[in-house]
């Protein structure tokens, strides 16, 4: 991708934009990522029925993303990638977590017997990515467009199960479970969100999702749909406790967390390249590979932070390098703004109250429309290369069993319980395959799809 496809910057990477437009810049970040940061808490708790830590747990993703995002804009030591960019709460480990969640919980595991084993899973499985990071060099078999393109894509796919069912009312809806109402509702928030995104201004269309969930929260309250209740027993206040709720430890729910920070190290490159393509920044040689090994280690590490801080791992976030394109400001500088904003979200929980009262259908029409997003990246990223014979089979057979196992779930049940947790997840199996076939099909098979028909 050429510089040239891309608006001229107004403050490159190392210019310090005055602070009112630093500021500004900053919360147009924050606004295209706090949905995105504080829904994997959201549905996580609510799927598990963690019930009252909720706004503890969505305030902790604001004030990691914080101190995260610092880490990487300003590049510590080796760690960081120094480049503008923002962390925030991955949706990658939302199946792993979520299954190592209801194995605990199928025990009689308490809620603070569940967060305890997906934040120990988490905190070791960042070493993986930390590893990893001094490696990414050494691995350019395996840190490829496909491999990259196709794991994205099954993260979109495999999410969209519960946003759709939140769109239609819920797990819970019962009987009510597409309610008409509750479809109306959905189609409104993704009406607006494609109003705000197409119609708009430039902030209108950073704000777009928020803009939904606010407009459909408002429309369900005249339906008796929001619980106003909430907000009267929020605390005001959170402080960050390490290990608040314990660590605990299974190696046949680590597997598949393991394998997603490999997977979110191929996906974290991505993004990298795509800001430093944006920032004018170089994609190639020594300077470029520094910053993206400083980049995985850092996510590796904030991952780390995370779990110690009773929150899920975390990523850089893609979406924000449409916001670097759309304002013309690249400088690293505008992350300590960011950073700052963030904490300060963190430390008043009330805000993750507010995310608690907002409908499953308004959930639902924002969540539908961000997770078919990532699959649509993933597909953006397949099509960027030629499409050989060898790229074709390496997806072809790496969605069959993905979807597979997604479609037909008993297919694994009589696999032992440490094979099932392996293969039974999606995008582990779909990742597990893309490298196994790069590795095992040779790069001479070179003939494109054309050219064999």
């Amino acid at each position: 991708m050429s510089k040239e496809s891309f608006m001229p910057l107004v403050y490159g990477l190392e210019d310090v934009p005055p602070p009112s437009k630093a500021a500004l810049a900053a919360v147009q970040h924050v606004l295209a990522s706090i949905v995105g940061i504080a829904t994997p808490s959201l549905i996580i708790g609510g799927a598990l029925g963690l019930g009252e830590q909720v706004p503890y747990l969505i305030a902790m993703a604001f004030f990691v993303s914080g101190v995260a995002t610092f880490i990487q804009c300003k590049r510590i030591g080796p760690v960081g990638s120094g480049l503008l960019s923002l962390q925030g709460t991955s949706f990658a480990f939302l199946g792993a977590v979520l299954a190592a969640g209801f194995a605990v919980k199928s025990q009689g595991g308490t809620p603070d017997d569940i967060l305890a084993m997906i934040f120990g899973l988490c905190l070791v499985g960042s070493l993986v990515e930390i590893i990893l990071s001094q490696f990414l060099d050494k691995l350019k078999r395996i840190i490829t467009p496909t491999v990259t393109g196709v794991v994205i894509t099954v993260i979109g796919l495999s999410l969209i199960k519960s946003g759709f069912t939140d769109f239609a009312g819920g797990a819970r809806a019962g009987e009510d479970l597409g309610k008409p109402l509750y479809l109306l509702l959905g189609t409104l928030v993704v009406a607006v969100i494609l109003v705000m995104t197409f119609i708009g201004k430039p902030t209108l269309r950073i704000s777009a999702i928020m803009i939904g969930l606010i407009v459909g929260t408002i429309v369900a309250s005249f339906f008796g749909l929001v619980n106003f209740g909430a907000l009267s027993s929020a605390k005001l206040f959170a402080l960050p406790i390490p290990f608040k709720y314990g660590i605990d430890f299974d190696i046949g729910l680590f597997v598949p967390i393991a394998f997603l920070y490999l997977v979110t190290a191929i996906e974290t490159s991505g993004d990298l390249t795509a800001n430093s393509v944006i920032s004018g920044q170089p994609v190639e040689g020594e300077l470029y590979m520094k910053r993206i090994k400083g980049g995985v280690l850092g996510d590796g590490v904030n991952s780390a932070l995370a779990a110690v801080f009773n929150t899920f791992p975390n990523t850089t976030f893609s979406q924000n390098n449409g916001v670097i394109q759309m304002t013309g400001v690249a400088s690293r500088h505008v992350g300590m703004y960011m950073s700052g904003v963030l904490v300060l979200l963190g430390l008043f929980p009330i805000i993750g109250t507010f995310f608690l009262i907002i409908p499953k259908p308004v959930l639902g029409g924002a969540t539908l429309v961000l997770f078919s997003t990532i699959a649509v990246a993933g597909i953006r990223i397949l099509s960027s290369v030629e499409m050989t014979l060898r790229r074709v089979y390496i997806m072809a057979v790496s969605f069959g069993l993905a979807l597979g196992v997604t479609l037909v779930p008993d297919a694994t049940q009589h696999l032992p319980s440490f094979l099932k947790q392996v293969f039974a997840a999606p995008i582990t199996l779909a990742g597990m395959s893309a490298i196994i076939l790069s590795l095992a099909i040779p790069e001479d098979a070179k003939a494109t799809v054309e050219a064999a028909e």
